[in-house]
């Protein structure tokens, strides 16, 4: 049985009453029962407010499977659009506005670069990607497939020379086009000198050269006549050069140059939300452990490595000596945003009313921003934000009356905390399709406070499936990338982003690159994101992060902005169309290939989830090629399977067999894991493959085709069988 404690009518699970009463409350100065209090009047408040935006999103669900079912085939698209705006599904559209959060950090709002997105529960994947600011050029590019194994460029050994030379080459032609000599290559460099508060670069030739724009040269360290330390800017992100021609890489440069360091994940989001396997008190405390870790700047992980163990923490900030002999410090932390889980699900860790579980989201948004207090308390000490903000991103909204839910409540915080109004602020994930259709009115109800909008993929299509079930069966999941729906959808995202003001003021992202052992693919396809007018992007790591910077080198967003916002703007129409399979006719082997597919990855992610608590890892995919997965996709390969079966594409029976035959498969893949637990030993017994079959075959009644609900239920079953 948990452990309760009593305060203002509310039953707080013990590890959640200790954490906020004993080191929470003290360090923000904050009295614990006047804590729980507010925190009780604002569940009295929001709670049924909540609950009812949740019965609004069932009744419109029910209103337009019932209308795909009564209008079969379906009518003019004209009469379709006509009936999404008569139930107030698609609201009328106001008149123009500009966003105006204000306190804004420059990573937010004048800076453009990789975003990482990390499970808050994992101390040592947070520690990565907050320290992730800042990586090695030189590592990223040795360690992937960027620079090609081959004629002798093998990763064998300690160290290959040959390979080496190439990383060497591959950086100095990256310095050439982000910081260019007046004359000449980097490539032919010798030396670097400070001279006259200027930047000196020796060329083999015997000449010297300044840069060609001299202001990109901000800063050094060590002696002006052989600094170690040489820092650019580009695009408004930063570039080290390492000389140090005792290492051992230094010692083979002619300039002595031993790394090439980018500013790199200038923004990374903790998530409390898909990424994490968190249903009960003690998943909960983690999380919210480890953002106090994060925010007080005292978390910590022991890593063993190699017999050895050390133990990471939080990267200091980085001193330069600028041009003129003044100190310049630059972070040498990644911002952090903190994501709040939605407002769908609820927790067993605090009950209130009649034992009621609290919505977890409105316990996220309280919790944490209490936690945040301490960055912005600590004046002149901030571990975080130096513009005294909080930045919490909300995902799997539905519209601008569940936006308009999330400002109030984050009003209501701000009093309870005693902070200053929009002091939090927003990120709106752009990921259901009624927040989609609804943008512009989304970002409105939240305009003093928004300062991140993004689009994902994988959620959006989930939700794209889930409200249209009845219309028809669904097109191949690779051929639903290539539908005229998602590039408009895509595209709609920057033109009412820039028409409503967020350039200057706020990110506008895309999603995440999900292979993160093709590096090589990613340099040549996710440059797209930064020329779309995108000024942030996702990666799936550290590594991915340094060699995403790298784009933002070669494509000024700001600038590309100015130009995207002049073109026609996408037109909604084209994202309401749905993706269905039309006339096309599948053969019995295309079928049970999608079916494969589905199942195999839908059963990989499940099993680590409901019996590991992993919320997002690298799960191979039926090729054996690892994918990042986490829950949103997992919500397209269910319900697209559940889409399937409804239309008659496929038989309950041949689902079942597709399911047990991939269990065996993800069984092999996950053989060497000591940690596994088999599903295709006991199907009856296996509570992840019991799960997997629920998700499919209940993918019809599960709330906008969330999968939480699920695999919540089973997570807490397999945890109370393993105690």
């Amino acid at each position: 049985m948990t452990t309760r404690i009593e305060r203002s009518g509310l039953k707080i699970a013990k590890p959640i009453y200790d954490l906020v009463t004993d080191q929470i409350c003290p360090q923000v100065g904050i009295r614990s029962d006047s804590f729980w209090e507010t925190f009780a009047d604002i569940i009295k408040t929001f709670a049924p407010k909540n609950i009812a935006l949740l019965d609004k999103r069932e009744k419109l669900q029910a209103q337009i499977d019932a209308w795909h079912q009564q209008n079969q085939p379906s009518p003019e698209f004209a009469i379709y659009k006509s009936f999404l705006q008569d139930i107030g599904y698609l609201v009328p559209q106001g008149p123009d506005f500009a966003i105006s959060p204000s306190n804004v950090d420059a990573e937010i709002a004048q800076q453009a670069g990789p975003q990482l997105v990390v499970p808050i529960m994992n101390a040592r994947f947070a520690l990565n990607a907050v320290n992730a600011r800042w990586g090695s050029l030189y590592d990223a590019l040795y360690g992937n497939d960027v620079i090609a194994e081959e004629q002798g460029a093998e990763k064998t050994g300690p160290y290959n020379p040959v390979r080496g030379n190439k990383v060497i080459d591959y950086g100095r032609e990256f310095l050439d086009g982000a910081a260019p000599l007046a004359a000449g290559s980097h490539a032919n460099a010798i030396a670097y000198q400070v001279v006259n508060h200027s930047l000196l670069i020796s060329l083999s030739d015997g000449s010297q050269v300044e840069l060609a724009e001299a202001a990109q040269f901000i800063g050094y360290l060590g002696d002006t006549a052989s600094p170690s330390s040489i820092l650019l800017k580009n695009n408004r992100l930063h570039i080290e050069i390492q000389v140090d021609s005792k290492d051992q890489i230094g010692a083979t440069d002619k300039a002595g140059v031993k790394d090439i360091v980018l500013e790199a994940a200038l923004t990374t989001i903790m998530d409390c939300e898909d990424s994490v396997a968190a249903v009960d008190a003690d998943d909960k405390a983690l999380a919210y452990s480890n953002w106090l870790g994060l925010i007080t700047g005292t978390l910590e992980e022991t890593i063993h490595r190699g017999g050895k163990s050390f133990v990471r923490r939080m990267n200091p900030h980085r001193a330069f000596n600028a041009p003129d002999g003044s100190e310049l410090t630059l972070s040498g932390r990644s911002l952090m945003f903190v994501r709040n889980v939605g407002h769908l699900m609820t927790n067993p860790a605090i009950l209130f009313g009649n034992d009621q579980e609290i919505p977890e989201g409105i316990m996220d948004g309280v919790i944490t921003s209490l936690i945040s207090m301490q960055d912005i308390k600590s004046k002149g000490h901030q571990n975080n934000s130096t513009a005294g903000s909080i930045y919490i991103v909300k995902p799997k909204m539905h519209g601008p009356e569940e936006v308009a839910f999330t400002n109030d409540l984050f009003d209501s915080i701000e009093d309870a905390l005693g902070l200053s109004r929009h002091t939090i602020k927003v990120g709106i994930m752009d990921e259901e399709r009624r927040t989609s259709v609804n943008l512009k009115e989304c970002i409105r109800a939240a305009q003093d406070r928004v300062v991140f909008i993004n689009t994902g993929f994988l959620d959006r299509t989930g939700d794209e499936i889930h409200t249209s079930m009845q219309a028809g069966p669904f097109a191949l999941k690779g051929d639903l990338k290539a539908l005229p729906w998602i590039s408009a959808y895509e595209d709609q995202n920057i033109d009412i982003g820039l028409a409503c003001g967020l350039k200057g003021k706020a990110q506008i992202g895309k999603g995440m690159w999900a292979v993160p052992d093709n590096m090589a693919d990613m340099m040549k396809v996710k440059i797209a994101h930064p020329k779309s007018g995108a000024n942030t992007a996702w990666v799936p790591s550290p590594t991915a992060a340094t060699l995403h910077a790298m784009h933002y080198h070669q494509v000024d967003v700001a600038c590309l902005q100015d130009q995207i916002a002049q073109r026609p703007a996408a037109n909604v129409d084209d994202i309401l169309k749905i993706p269905l399979l039309g006339d096309r006719q599948l053969t019995g082997n295309e079928i049970q290939l999608e079916l494969d597919n589905n199942a195999q990855g839908l059963l990989g992610y499940v099993v680590r989830w409901v019996e590991q608590g992993v919320g997002c890892s690298k799960v191979p995919d039926i090729n054996n090629v690892g994918l990042m997965e986490d829950r949103a996709t997992l919500r397209i390969s269910s319900q697209h399977m559940t889409n399937w079966w409804h239309h008659g594409i496929c038989t309950a029976e041949q689902i079942m067999e597709t399911l047990k035959r991939m269990a065996a498969v993800v069984d092999g893949q996950n053989a060497e894991d000591p940690e596994y637990v088999s599903m295709s030993a006991n199907f009856d017994q296996s509570f992840a493959f019991q799960a997997a079959c629920d998700l499919v075959f209940k993918g019809l009644e599960q709330p906008s085709g969330y999968t939480e609900p699920l695999l919540h239920a089973y997570r807490q079953k397999a945890k109370a069988g393993n105690q």
